[in-house]
């Protein structure tokens, strides 16, 4: 019997230890949403024209503040200053919502919009949260192919910055959708199943889950409900 009940002890540790991750997990995600807001609010307000002349050099700048912060937040995952990274992150990618939402605005119905896009984010998340928690079923199965699919998606965003084709912008931001409601599945499962105990990195893999998700749904709604003035 003893080797029973000291199986059933370390079950039910691992057990709280997960619970302990998932929790932490979803309080840094909700406390993180609050710099973004702050970060989308004055981003509105911002002159991006810089952006605009230049975009492949906006990207790139883009690219390497988030990457640095990326950086910052996986060294110091274990304390602190992981947690306050982890916000200036978010705040910055606040400040980057700035231009799609600008362009949001410009339309007749532009804050329904971005509240239907707000909406629909938050329903597929906690709609896909909750499959991954109650099921409890491991879908690392779903690594690799959503791994290529995005492979493919960043190659295909970056031609369409030389290419400016509309119909192929839509084709993007519809797949976009798709994979990053997968890695939502996946990372939250992750968390679950015991793959990611540092809630710190996990929520930074589903806030920048959501955080795309909500971008390419606000691009297919602008191009489908848009209402031009």
């Amino acid at each position: 019997m003893q080797p029973e009940l000291q199986m059933s002890a370390q079950t039910s540790e691992l057990a709280l230890s997960t619970n302990k991750v998932l929790r932490n997990t979803y309080m840094l995600l909700g406390l993180s949403m609050v710099p973004t807001v702050i970060g989308a609010m004055i981003g509105v307000t911002m002159n991006f024209s810089f952006m605009a002349q230049s975009p492949i050099l906006g990207f790139i700048v883009m690219l390497a503040v988030m990457f640095g912060l990326f950086w910052g937040i996986s060294k110091n995952k274990d304390n602190g200053l992981g947690v306050a990274l982890m916000l200036a992150l978010t705040f910055f990618m606040g400040l980057m919502l700035g231009p799609i939402l600008q362009v949001a605005l410009h339309f007749r119905n532009g804050a329904q919009l971005v509240g239907i896009a707000a909406g629909g984010t938050g329903v597929i998340f906690f709609a896909l949260a909750t499959i991954a928690t109650v099921t409890k079923k491991d879908f690392g199965f779903m690594g690799k192919f959503l791994f290529i699919g995005l492979i493919l998606l960043i190659v295909a965003s970056l031609a369409n910055m030389f290419f400016q084709i509309p119909m192929m912008q839509l084709t993007i931001s519809a797949i976009a959708v798709l994979i990053f409601s997968g890695f939502i599945l996946f990372d939250v499962s992750r968390v679950v199943t015991g793959g990611e105990t540092n809630y710190i990195m996990a929520t930074l893999a589903i806030y920048l889950d959501i955080y795309n998700l909500f971008v390419n749904l606000l691009q297919l709604l602008m191009a489908l409900s848009g209402e031009r003035d």
